[in-house]
Protein backbone atom coordinates (compact mmCIF):
# COMPACT_ATOMS: atom_id res chain seq x y z
CA UNK A 1 0.00 0.00 0.00
CA UNK A 2 1.55 3.25 -1.19
CA UNK A 3 0.59 6.38 0.77
CA UNK A 4 2.78 8.67 -1.31
CA UNK A 5 1.31 11.13 -3.80
CA UNK A 6 1.76 10.60 -7.51
CA UNK A 7 3.27 13.30 -9.69
CA UNK A 8 -0.16 14.15 -11.08
CA UNK A 9 -1.79 14.30 -7.63
CA UNK A 10 0.93 16.62 -6.38
CA UNK A 11 0.71 18.76 -9.51
CA UNK A 12 -3.00 19.54 -9.19
CA UNK A 13 -2.93 19.93 -5.41
CA UNK A 14 -0.03 22.36 -5.57
CA UNK A 15 -1.62 24.39 -8.35
CA UNK A 16 -4.73 24.89 -6.22
CA UNK A 17 -2.63 25.54 -3.12
CA UNK A 18 -0.55 28.16 -4.91
CA UNK A 19 -3.64 29.87 -6.34
CA UNK A 20 -5.19 29.98 -2.89
CA UNK A 21 -2.04 31.60 -1.45
CA UNK A 22 -1.70 34.12 -4.26
CA UNK A 23 -5.33 35.12 -4.75
CA UNK A 24 -7.92 33.59 -2.40
CA UNK A 25 -6.42 34.31 1.03
CA UNK A 26 -5.68 37.96 0.15
CA UNK A 27 -9.32 38.35 -0.99
CA UNK A 28 -10.85 37.36 2.37
CA UNK A 29 -11.10 40.97 3.69
CA UNK A 30 -12.86 42.14 0.50
CA UNK A 31 -15.23 39.18 0.69
CA UNK A 32 -16.04 39.92 4.34
CA UNK A 33 -16.66 43.62 3.62
CA UNK A 34 -19.55 42.64 1.38
CA UNK A 35 -21.48 41.52 4.46
CA UNK A 36 -21.17 44.85 6.23
CA UNK A 37 -23.79 46.11 3.78
CA UNK A 38 -27.42 46.14 4.83
CA UNK A 39 -30.67 44.86 3.38
CA UNK A 40 -30.90 43.90 -0.28
CA UNK A 41 -27.30 44.92 -0.97
CA UNK A 42 -26.11 41.77 0.79
CA UNK A 43 -28.03 39.62 -1.71
CA UNK A 44 -26.02 40.77 -4.70
CA UNK A 45 -23.15 39.17 -6.58
CA UNK A 46 -19.86 39.60 -4.70
CA UNK A 47 -17.45 41.37 -7.08
CA UNK A 48 -14.26 39.81 -5.71
CA UNK A 49 -15.66 36.32 -6.32
CA UNK A 50 -16.25 37.11 -9.99
CA UNK A 51 -12.71 38.49 -10.29
CA UNK A 52 -11.25 35.33 -8.74
CA UNK A 53 -13.38 33.11 -10.96
CA UNK A 54 -12.01 34.80 -14.06
CA UNK A 55 -8.44 34.22 -12.81
CA UNK A 56 -9.10 30.55 -12.00
CA UNK A 57 -10.76 30.00 -15.38
CA UNK A 58 -7.84 31.57 -17.23
CA UNK A 59 -5.39 29.32 -15.37
CA UNK A 60 -7.33 26.13 -16.12
CA UNK A 61 -8.31 25.57 -12.48
CA UNK A 62 -11.94 25.13 -13.38
CA UNK A 63 -14.58 22.40 -12.92
CA UNK A 64 -11.95 20.20 -11.28
CA UNK A 65 -14.65 17.90 -9.87
CA UNK A 66 -15.73 16.74 -13.34
CA UNK A 67 -13.81 13.51 -13.71
CA UNK A 68 -13.90 11.25 -16.73
CA UNK A 69 -16.62 8.62 -17.11
CA UNK A 70 -18.02 6.29 -19.71
CA UNK A 71 -20.77 8.86 -20.31
CA UNK A 72 -18.37 11.68 -21.18
CA UNK A 73 -19.42 14.04 -23.94
CA UNK A 74 -16.29 15.77 -25.31
CA UNK A 75 -18.25 19.02 -25.55
CA UNK A 76 -18.81 18.94 -21.77
CA UNK A 77 -15.56 17.49 -20.52
CA UNK A 78 -13.79 18.59 -17.36
CA UNK A 79 -10.04 18.39 -16.75
CA UNK A 80 -10.39 14.69 -15.97
CA UNK A 81 -9.17 14.52 -12.37
CA UNK A 82 -9.92 11.31 -10.53
CA UNK A 83 -11.85 11.44 -7.25
CA UNK A 84 -8.58 10.88 -5.41
CA UNK A 85 -6.85 13.72 -7.25
CA UNK A 86 -9.79 16.02 -6.68
CA UNK A 87 -9.91 15.11 -2.97
CA UNK A 88 -6.51 16.70 -2.44
CA UNK A 89 -7.61 19.87 -4.26
CA UNK A 90 -10.92 20.05 -2.41
CA UNK A 91 -9.14 19.88 0.95
CA UNK A 92 -7.23 23.02 -0.02
CA UNK A 93 -10.48 24.72 -1.10
CA UNK A 94 -12.11 23.75 2.19
CA UNK A 95 -9.73 26.01 4.07
CA UNK A 96 -11.75 29.06 2.95
CA UNK A 97 -15.53 28.94 2.89
CA UNK A 98 -16.01 30.61 -0.49
CA UNK A 99 -13.02 29.06 -2.28
CA UNK A 100 -14.86 26.20 -3.98
CA UNK A 101 -17.02 28.72 -5.87
CA UNK A 102 -13.88 30.40 -7.19
CA UNK A 103 -12.99 27.16 -9.00
CA UNK A 104 -16.62 26.52 -10.07
CA UNK A 105 -16.63 23.53 -7.73
CA UNK A 106 -19.33 24.46 -5.20
CA UNK A 107 -22.58 22.76 -4.31
CA UNK A 108 -25.27 22.42 -5.48
CA UNK A 109 -23.89 23.30 -8.92
CA UNK A 110 -21.44 20.38 -8.85
CA UNK A 111 -24.19 17.80 -8.35
CA UNK A 112 -26.50 19.47 -10.85
CA UNK A 113 -23.76 19.58 -13.48
CA UNK A 114 -23.01 15.91 -12.93
CA UNK A 115 -26.70 15.07 -13.32
CA UNK A 116 -27.04 17.10 -16.51
CA UNK A 117 -23.85 15.67 -17.98
CA UNK A 118 -24.87 12.09 -17.26
CA UNK A 119 -28.62 12.20 -17.81
CA UNK A 120 -29.40 15.37 -19.76
CA UNK A 121 -30.54 15.49 -23.37
CA UNK A 122 -28.45 17.46 -25.90
CA UNK A 123 -30.97 20.30 -25.64
CA UNK A 124 -30.88 20.32 -21.82
CA UNK A 125 -27.09 20.34 -21.84
CA UNK A 126 -26.88 23.19 -24.31
CA UNK A 127 -29.40 25.32 -22.42
CA UNK A 128 -28.31 24.70 -18.82
CA UNK A 129 -25.11 22.66 -18.53
CA UNK A 130 -22.98 24.86 -20.78
CA UNK A 131 -23.64 28.12 -18.86
CA UNK A 132 -23.19 26.27 -15.54
CA UNK A 133 -19.84 24.89 -16.64
CA UNK A 134 -18.82 28.35 -17.84
CA UNK A 135 -19.77 29.89 -14.49
CA UNK A 136 -22.30 32.23 -16.11
CA UNK A 137 -25.24 31.03 -14.01
CA UNK A 138 -25.88 29.09 -10.81
CA UNK A 139 -28.47 26.49 -9.85
CA UNK A 140 -30.45 24.95 -6.98
CA UNK A 141 -31.61 21.45 -6.05
CA UNK A 142 -35.19 21.31 -4.79
CA UNK A 143 -35.78 18.11 -2.84
CA UNK A 144 -36.26 18.63 0.92
CA UNK A 145 -39.78 19.44 2.16
CA UNK A 146 -40.87 20.85 5.53
CA UNK A 147 -43.93 18.64 6.01
CA UNK A 148 -42.34 15.20 5.55
CA UNK A 149 -39.20 13.36 6.66
CA UNK A 150 -37.19 14.02 3.51
CA UNK A 151 -34.30 11.80 4.63
CA UNK A 152 -36.58 9.14 3.10
CA UNK A 153 -37.06 10.60 -0.38
CA UNK A 154 -40.08 8.38 -1.03
CA UNK A 155 -41.96 10.67 1.38
CA UNK A 156 -41.68 13.67 -0.95
CA UNK A 157 -45.12 15.00 -1.83
CA UNK A 158 -44.52 17.74 -4.41
CA UNK A 159 -46.78 16.94 -7.35
CA UNK A 160 -45.58 16.83 -10.96
CA UNK A 161 -48.72 16.32 -13.08
CA UNK A 162 -48.71 16.10 -16.86
CA UNK A 163 -51.17 18.21 -18.81
CA UNK A 164 -50.69 17.87 -22.54
CA UNK A 165 -47.24 19.15 -23.49
CA UNK A 166 -46.54 20.55 -20.02
CA UNK A 167 -45.95 19.41 -16.47
CA UNK A 168 -47.73 21.31 -13.69
CA UNK A 169 -45.82 21.44 -10.40
CA UNK A 170 -47.30 22.12 -6.96
CA UNK A 171 -45.50 21.82 -3.64
CA UNK A 172 -43.37 23.41 -0.96
CA UNK A 173 -39.59 22.98 -0.60
CA UNK A 174 -37.10 24.28 1.91
CA UNK A 175 -33.34 24.33 2.53
CA UNK A 176 -33.13 25.16 -1.15
CA UNK A 177 -29.49 26.24 -1.03
CA UNK A 178 -28.45 28.79 -3.62
CA UNK A 179 -31.86 30.15 -4.54
CA UNK A 180 -31.02 33.54 -3.05
CA UNK A 181 -28.26 34.14 -5.58
CA UNK A 182 -29.36 36.46 -8.42
CA UNK A 183 -27.38 34.23 -10.81
CA UNK A 184 -29.50 31.18 -9.91
CA UNK A 185 -31.43 30.45 -13.11
CA UNK A 186 -32.45 26.79 -12.97
CA UNK A 187 -33.67 24.30 -10.38
CA UNK A 188 -33.42 20.52 -10.48
CA UNK A 189 -36.63 19.54 -8.72
CA UNK A 190 -37.60 16.13 -7.36
CA UNK A 191 -41.28 15.39 -7.07
CA UNK A 192 -43.93 12.75 -7.56
CA UNK A 193 -45.28 11.96 -11.04
CA UNK A 194 -47.10 8.70 -10.23
CA UNK A 195 -48.31 8.20 -6.63
CA UNK A 196 -49.72 4.77 -7.57
CA UNK A 197 -46.46 3.34 -8.90
CA UNK A 198 -44.01 1.21 -6.94
CA UNK A 199 -42.32 3.03 -4.06
CA UNK A 200 -39.07 3.87 -5.84
CA UNK A 201 -40.59 4.72 -9.24
CA UNK A 202 -43.07 7.35 -8.10
CA UNK A 203 -40.49 10.13 -8.21
CA UNK A 204 -39.12 12.11 -11.13
CA UNK A 205 -36.64 14.94 -11.53
CA UNK A 206 -37.36 17.92 -13.73
CA UNK A 207 -35.67 21.17 -14.74
CA UNK A 208 -37.50 24.31 -13.63
CA UNK A 209 -36.43 27.84 -14.63
CA UNK A 210 -36.32 29.88 -11.42
CA UNK A 211 -38.20 32.76 -13.08
CA UNK A 212 -41.16 30.55 -14.00
CA UNK A 213 -44.53 32.03 -12.95
CA UNK A 214 -45.85 30.51 -9.72
CA UNK A 215 -42.53 30.29 -7.86
CA UNK A 216 -42.55 32.24 -4.59
CA UNK A 217 -39.59 32.51 -2.23
CA UNK A 218 -41.24 32.61 1.20
CA UNK A 219 -38.12 33.27 3.28
CA UNK A 220 -34.42 32.66 3.61
CA UNK A 221 -33.59 30.24 6.40
CA UNK A 222 -30.64 31.13 8.65
CA UNK A 223 -28.26 28.45 9.93
CA UNK A 224 -27.49 29.32 13.56
CA UNK A 225 -28.16 32.94 12.63
CA UNK A 226 -26.11 32.98 9.40
CA UNK A 227 -28.14 33.61 6.26
CA UNK A 228 -25.23 32.83 3.91
CA UNK A 229 -26.10 35.72 1.59
CA UNK A 230 -26.15 35.87 -1.36
CA UNK A 231 -26.30 32.07 -1.61
CA UNK A 232 -29.04 31.57 0.97
CA UNK A 233 -31.22 28.62 1.93
CA UNK A 234 -34.77 29.26 0.78
CA UNK A 235 -38.22 28.04 1.63
CA UNK A 236 -40.08 28.16 -1.66
CA UNK A 237 -43.66 27.48 -2.74
CA UNK A 238 -44.54 26.29 -6.25
CA UNK A 239 -48.13 26.97 -7.32
CA UNK A 240 -49.19 25.63 -10.72
CA UNK A 241 -45.70 26.09 -12.12
CA UNK A 242 -45.69 24.98 -15.75
CA UNK A 243 -42.67 23.64 -17.63
CA UNK A 244 -42.43 21.81 -20.98
CA UNK A 245 -42.45 18.02 -20.96
CA UNK A 246 -38.95 18.01 -22.46
CA UNK A 247 -37.65 19.36 -19.14
CA UNK A 248 -38.00 15.99 -17.41
CA UNK A 249 -34.69 14.26 -16.74
CA UNK A 250 -34.20 10.73 -18.06
CA UNK A 251 -37.96 10.02 -17.98
CA UNK A 252 -40.83 9.66 -15.54
CA UNK A 253 -40.15 7.45 -12.54
CA UNK A 254 -36.36 7.76 -12.78
CA UNK A 255 -35.92 10.38 -10.04
CA UNK A 256 -34.68 7.96 -7.39
CA UNK A 257 -32.17 6.48 -9.79
CA UNK A 258 -30.82 9.94 -10.61
CA UNK A 259 -30.66 10.91 -6.93
CA UNK A 260 -28.57 7.88 -6.03
CA UNK A 261 -26.11 8.65 -8.82
CA UNK A 262 -25.91 12.29 -7.74
CA UNK A 263 -25.38 11.88 -4.01
CA UNK A 264 -22.29 9.66 -3.89
CA UNK A 265 -19.81 12.19 -5.30
CA UNK A 266 -21.57 15.12 -3.61
CA UNK A 267 -21.28 13.55 -0.18
CA UNK A 268 -17.58 12.94 -0.48
CA UNK A 269 -16.93 16.44 -1.90
CA UNK A 270 -18.30 17.89 1.34
CA UNK A 271 -16.06 15.59 3.38
CA UNK A 272 -12.96 16.53 1.39
CA UNK A 273 -13.53 20.20 2.16
CA UNK A 274 -14.24 19.37 5.80
CA UNK A 275 -10.67 18.14 6.24
CA UNK A 276 -9.39 21.56 5.16
CA UNK A 277 -11.79 23.36 7.51
CA UNK A 278 -10.60 21.23 10.42
CA UNK A 279 -6.95 21.93 9.58
CA UNK A 280 -7.62 25.68 9.70
CA UNK A 281 -9.39 25.35 13.06
CA UNK A 282 -6.43 23.42 14.48
CA UNK A 283 -4.00 26.05 13.19
CA UNK A 284 -6.04 28.81 14.83
CA UNK A 285 -6.22 26.82 18.07
CA UNK A 286 -2.45 26.25 18.21
CA UNK A 287 -1.75 29.89 17.38
CA UNK A 288 -4.03 31.01 20.20
CA UNK A 289 -2.65 28.54 22.72
CA UNK A 290 0.96 29.49 22.03
CA UNK A 291 0.33 33.24 22.25
CA UNK A 292 -2.10 33.48 25.19
CA UNK A 293 -0.95 33.60 28.83
CA UNK A 294 -3.19 32.42 31.67
CA UNK A 295 -2.23 31.70 35.29
CA UNK A 296 1.37 32.59 34.57
CA UNK A 297 2.05 30.37 31.59
CA UNK A 298 1.00 29.78 28.00
CA UNK A 299 -2.28 27.99 27.44
CA UNK A 300 -0.33 25.50 25.33
CA UNK A 301 1.59 24.47 28.43
CA UNK A 302 -1.56 23.43 30.25
CA UNK A 303 -1.84 19.66 30.05
CA UNK A 304 -5.49 19.64 28.98
CA UNK A 305 -4.61 21.62 25.85
CA UNK A 306 -1.75 19.33 24.92
CA UNK A 307 -4.23 16.47 24.99
CA UNK A 308 -6.73 18.34 22.83
CA UNK A 309 -4.11 19.26 20.24
CA UNK A 310 -2.95 15.65 20.08
CA UNK A 311 -6.48 14.32 19.71
CA UNK A 312 -7.25 16.86 16.99
CA UNK A 313 -4.27 15.72 14.93
CA UNK A 314 -5.25 12.07 15.39
CA UNK A 315 -8.83 12.75 14.34
CA UNK A 316 -7.90 14.78 11.27
CA UNK A 317 -5.41 12.19 10.02
CA UNK A 318 -7.87 9.32 10.52
CA UNK A 319 -10.61 11.18 8.65
CA UNK A 320 -8.27 12.15 5.83
CA UNK A 321 -7.19 8.53 5.33
CA UNK A 322 -10.80 7.32 5.27
CA UNK A 323 -11.74 10.08 2.84
CA UNK A 324 -8.87 9.24 0.49
CA UNK A 325 -9.70 5.55 0.73
CA UNK A 326 -13.31 6.25 -0.24
CA UNK A 327 -12.20 8.42 -3.18
CA UNK A 328 -9.75 5.76 -4.34
CA UNK A 329 -12.42 3.05 -4.16
CA UNK A 330 -14.81 5.21 -6.18
CA UNK A 331 -12.14 5.53 -8.85
CA UNK A 332 -11.20 1.85 -8.93
CA UNK A 333 -14.45 0.03 -8.13
CA UNK A 334 -17.23 2.55 -8.67
CA UNK A 335 -19.59 4.45 -6.37
CA UNK A 336 -21.72 1.41 -5.57
CA UNK A 337 -18.78 -0.66 -4.35
CA UNK A 338 -17.59 2.29 -2.28
CA UNK A 339 -20.96 2.89 -0.59
CA UNK A 340 -19.70 1.69 2.82
CA UNK A 341 -16.67 4.00 2.75
CA UNK A 342 -18.77 6.93 1.49
CA UNK A 343 -21.29 6.41 4.30
CA UNK A 344 -18.54 6.13 6.92
CA UNK A 345 -16.74 9.32 5.89
CA UNK A 346 -20.02 11.23 5.62
CA UNK A 347 -20.60 10.49 9.32
CA UNK A 348 -16.98 10.69 10.45
CA UNK A 349 -15.74 13.89 8.80
CA UNK A 350 -18.31 16.42 10.07
CA UNK A 351 -18.19 14.91 13.57
CA UNK A 352 -14.41 15.20 13.54
CA UNK A 353 -14.49 18.79 12.33
CA UNK A 354 -17.02 19.76 14.96
CA UNK A 355 -14.80 18.38 17.74
CA UNK A 356 -11.77 20.27 16.46
CA UNK A 357 -13.67 23.52 15.88
CA UNK A 358 -15.34 23.24 19.28
CA UNK A 359 -11.96 22.93 21.00
CA UNK A 360 -10.67 25.85 18.94
CA UNK A 361 -13.64 27.94 20.08
CA UNK A 362 -12.90 26.97 23.67
CA UNK A 363 -9.27 28.00 23.27
CA UNK A 364 -10.37 31.46 22.09
CA UNK A 365 -12.72 31.94 25.04
CA UNK A 366 -15.41 34.56 24.45
CA UNK A 367 -13.70 35.57 21.21
CA UNK A 368 -14.41 32.15 19.77
CA UNK A 369 -18.13 32.81 20.00
CA UNK A 370 -17.80 36.02 17.98
CA UNK A 371 -17.05 36.47 14.29
CA UNK A 372 -13.56 37.78 15.02
CA UNK A 373 -11.93 34.41 14.35
CA UNK A 374 -14.41 32.79 11.92
CA UNK A 375 -14.85 29.75 14.15
CA UNK A 376 -18.54 30.25 14.93
CA UNK A 377 -19.41 30.37 11.22
CA UNK A 378 -17.24 27.31 10.58
CA UNK A 379 -19.05 25.43 13.34
CA UNK A 380 -22.45 26.34 11.89
CA UNK A 381 -21.43 25.09 8.47
CA UNK A 382 -20.03 21.80 9.71
CA UNK A 383 -23.01 21.18 11.97
CA UNK A 384 -25.31 21.49 8.97
CA UNK A 385 -23.34 18.73 7.21
CA UNK A 386 -24.51 16.20 9.78
CA UNK A 387 -27.94 16.67 8.19
CA UNK A 388 -27.22 17.71 4.59
CA UNK A 389 -27.06 14.92 1.98
CA UNK A 390 -28.63 12.52 4.48
CA UNK A 391 -28.46 12.69 8.28
CA UNK A 392 -26.01 10.63 10.30
CA UNK A 393 -28.75 8.18 11.24
CA UNK A 394 -29.42 7.25 7.60
CA UNK A 395 -25.75 6.60 6.90
CA UNK A 396 -25.24 4.66 10.14
CA UNK A 397 -28.23 2.53 9.23
CA UNK A 398 -26.64 1.80 5.85
CA UNK A 399 -23.32 0.97 7.52
CA UNK A 400 -25.02 -1.38 9.98
CA UNK A 401 -26.97 -3.18 7.26
CA UNK A 402 -23.85 -3.67 5.15
CA UNK A 403 -22.03 -4.99 8.21
CA UNK A 404 -24.83 -7.40 9.10
CA UNK A 405 -25.00 -8.54 5.50
CA UNK A 406 -21.29 -9.24 5.47
CA UNK A 407 -21.59 -11.18 8.73
CA UNK A 408 -24.50 -13.24 7.35
CA UNK A 409 -22.47 -14.09 4.25
CA UNK A 410 -19.55 -15.26 6.39
CA UNK A 411 -21.86 -17.42 8.47
CA UNK A 412 -23.32 -19.04 5.36
CA UNK A 413 -19.84 -19.69 3.98
CA UNK A 414 -18.76 -21.23 7.28
CA UNK A 415 -21.79 -23.50 7.49
CA UNK A 416 -21.26 -24.65 3.92
CA UNK A 417 -17.56 -25.23 4.56
CA UNK A 418 -16.60 -22.91 1.72
CA UNK A 419 -14.27 -20.77 3.81
CA UNK A 420 -12.16 -22.44 6.46
CA UNK A 421 -11.42 -19.31 8.46
CA UNK A 422 -14.93 -17.84 8.27
CA UNK A 423 -16.06 -19.25 11.62
CA UNK A 424 -17.54 -16.62 13.90
CA UNK A 425 -15.57 -15.58 16.95
CA UNK A 426 -17.26 -16.60 20.19
CA UNK A 427 -16.52 -14.99 23.52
Amino acid sequence: MDFGLSERETYWRDRVRDFMAAHVYPAIPAYNRHFTQEGAARWTVIPVIEELKAKAYSEGLWNLFLNKSEHDDPDYAGPGLSNLEYALCAEEMGRVGFASEVFNCSAPDTGNMEVLRQYGTPQQKAKWLRPLMDGEIRSVFLMTEPDVASSDATNIQTSIRREGDEYVINGRKWWSSGLGDPRCKVAVLMGKTDPESQRHTQQSQILVPTDAPGIEIVRMLPVFGYDDAPHGHAEVVLRDVRVPVENVLLGEGRGFEIAQGRLGPGRIHHCMRTIGAAEVALEKMVDRLTSRIAFGKRLADQSVWEQRIGEARLDIEASRLLCLKAADMMDKAGNKEAQLEIAMIKVSAPRMALRVIDDAIQAHGGGGLSEDFGLARAYAGQRALRIADGPDEVHLRAIARLEMGRHAARMRAWREGAVADAAPVRA
